[in-house]
């Protein structure tokens, strides 16, 4: 851990330096008596303390230029109007730390007065137009799982991924008449984005509840799928905890655009409506430098919020690390162990000042989740935008990683998942499938390059894995070929028989560890797959098979693996979804088949 260590002392360094360098006055600012929430309007956000939210005239420097913009240092030649209140990090800190103090027992103390506002001015840097012809989107370089051989492995071992960024990156791309790079591509992501009606647990003491079904494989001849589904415990409203959520908003220049910070404030206004009094919400911003624009505030201080909110715009260079240290160590400081703990991170990823480094982030990120507190990062933007960052601190913080393409997107995930995104039921969650040689020569897991684990990480409870949240599902998929079906390989000249087994009719027996939210010893639940769970074709399979096959084909035939025959056309894709369409209240599954038509006629991403 020492790189750990380093990476956590370099993060927190800068943030201190940009404290010492900030003002910290105090001004209170508290709402109008019974006013907590409304429309923003420049009065309303005035007597809040954010003159600058909704009015140009406010925002304007004595050099006519914009004096309210995002990142946490003075710009040179620009005075802020004096009725702006500032507050440095060290200033939002310090006051947190008092307020735990003077109120030891969390279950007396009363809620916190309502913090005064805060704005940061930063030189403006008009959003550059070159750049926005410049491509340099990164993705994780994943290549697609091999075909294994029962004999030789045969068990598979997997971290689970309720992550869904891919999917809406990929409608992206195909609204603007491209085929997606093939890297954008996470195939397990695609499959994840939809609801399959799983039967759901009727208590929370068993989180989930396993679904499994076996058909042939619509693309590969004398193949089958084994679909493997996770229905996670949907809590009752009533029975959340409350949150103690930090947001985290990228206000660099590069976040200027209509699709970047502007939807996501969008975004963050339809959490903000989620919300419940007993909830707890802190603004950080970062662009050049880092600092909090809201302290913990109630969840019935709406307006608030939304004036916050309003009063930021972009500007400045990405210092991201010093962001994620502030946003912890007030996460850290409004610590409760009944809360769900979690900083929210919205940002296109493009990380360039101070600590940028994505192994030293991860560290940083991995040695926070220790703390208990979470971490789920939204992505934004095209052009620039840094999936693979995205995808790794995710991954380190406990948390998902989702991306914004539009407010739609932002009201599914914001709303309609509010849920699964934000309450987790279980930690660390893993798969293990071990194949029977006496019915299964081979194996392909479709998807789950980026989380792959060792046989030995199932049973170790060290190992970090995925977080579930509540009612959220997964499903994973794989591709096997039967004992006596085309084999990919050639046998070996001087192999052997698989030796006989116990449970002879079974194909696979499905295990899954997890551990309940916080805690450190994994529970495990098991069941075998065997032949009752065969359809003997793929119309005969469940609804929800052959919508996932439907989504796996076009994932791969997007992604060009080499699995899926030419002879495989986006016809037969449509023809799969169309006859597994179902009910779809939200028209999820009809907006998917017209993605399907629209990669037919995509042109090629470019080299």
């Amino acid at each position: 851990m020492a790189r750990a260590a380093s990476s956590s002392v370099s993060v927190l360094c800068l943030v201190s330096a940009l404290a010492a360098a900030g003002p910290a006055a105090s001004v209170s600012a508290r709402p109008p008596p019974g006013v907590h929430d409304g429309e923003v309007t420049p009065d309303a956000c005035a007597r809040l303390g954010f003159p600058a939210a909704g009015r140009d005239e406010d925002r304007v420097g004595r050099r006519g230029r914009p004096a309210y913009v995002g990142g946490g240092v003075a710009a040179p030649n620009i005075a802020p109007p004096a009725t702006a209140n500032y507050h440095s990090a060290q200033a939002v800190q310090e006051s947190a730390v008092a307020e735990r103090r003077a109120h030891p027992d969390h279950k007396t103390r009363p809620p916190p007065p309502p913090p005064p506002a805060a704005v940061f001015p930063v030189g403006p840097a008009p959003y550059p137009q070159a750049f926005a012809r410049q491509d340099t989107e990164r993705y994780p370089d994943a290549t697609p799982n091999p075909i294994r051989r029962v004999a030789d492995a045969p068990v598979s071992t997997f971290s689970i991924d309720v992550d869904t960024a891919s999917y809406a990156n990929v409608r992206r791309f195909l609204g603007d008449g491209a085929r997606p790079p093939r890297d954008a591509v996470r195939v397990e992501e695609m499959i994840n984005y939809f609801d399959y009606d799983y039967v759901r647990p009727a208590r929370g003491e068993a989180p989930f509840r396993p679904f499994v079904a076996v058909a042939p494989s619509p693309w590969g001849a004398g193949k089958q799928i084994i679909h493997i589904g996770l229905q996670g415990y949907d809590t009752p409203r009533a029975e959340q905890p409350p949150l103690n959520l930090v947001f985290l908003i990228d206000v660099s220049g590069s976040m200027g655009p209509e699709d970047r910070l502007p939807l996501a404030k969008k975004a963050l206004g339809v959490l903000i409506d989620q919300l419940r009094p007993q909830d707890t919400v802190a603004m950080v911003v970062y662009a050049g430098a880092a600092g909090a624009v809201l302290a913990p505030t109630g969840g019935a201080e709406k307006l608030k919020m939304r004036c916050a909110l309003g009063a930021l715009e972009s500007g400045g260079s990405t210092a991201g690390g010093a962001g994620l240290a502030l946003a912890y160590g007030l996460a850290e400081q409004n610590f409760d162990r009944r809360r769900v703990n979690r900083v929210v991170l919205l940002t296109d990823g493009d990380f360039n000042v101070g600590v940028a480094n994505p192994e030293k982030l991860e560290d940083f990120v991995a040695e926070k989740r220790q703390s208990g507190v979470y971490l789920s990062v939204y992505g934004f933007g095209r052009g620039n935008y840094n999936d693979a960052l995205m995808q790794t601190l995710s991954q380190s913080g406990n948390g998902t990683a989702a991306y914004v393409d539009s407010l739609n997107e932002a009201r599914k995930l914001f709303r309609d998942d509010f849920s699964g995104s934000i309450f987790p039921i279980a930690d660390d969650v893993k798969i293990q499938v071990e194949f029977n040689p006496a019915q299964v020569s081979e194996y392909r897991l479709i998807g789950y390059e980026t989380r792959m684990l060792n046989r030995e990480d199932f049973n170790n409870d060290q190992v970090d894995a995925g977080e579930v949240g509540a009612g959220a599902s997964v499903t994973a998929l794989y591709e096997i070929t039967p004992i006596g079906g085309p084999l990919s390989s050639d046998p070996l000249r001087y192999g052997r028989e698989a030796p006989a087994r116990p449970g002879g009719g079974e194909l696979a027996y499905l295990k899954v560890r997890y551990k309940a939210p916080g805690g450190r010893t994994s529970q495990l639940i098991e069941r075998p797959i065997g032949q009752a769970d065969r359809a003997a074709s793929v119309d005969a399979a469940p609804e929800a098979t052959r919508w996932a096959l439907a989504v796996a084909s076009y994932g791969q035939k997007l992604r060009g693996d080499a699995y899926v025959p030419a002879g495989f056309g986006w016809d037969r894709v449509g023809a799969l979804a169309q006859g597994a369409r179902g009910s779809d209240p939200f028209g999820l599954r009809a907006e998917f088949v017209q993605l399907v038509r629209a990669a037919e006629t995509a042109r090629s991403p470019g080299p």
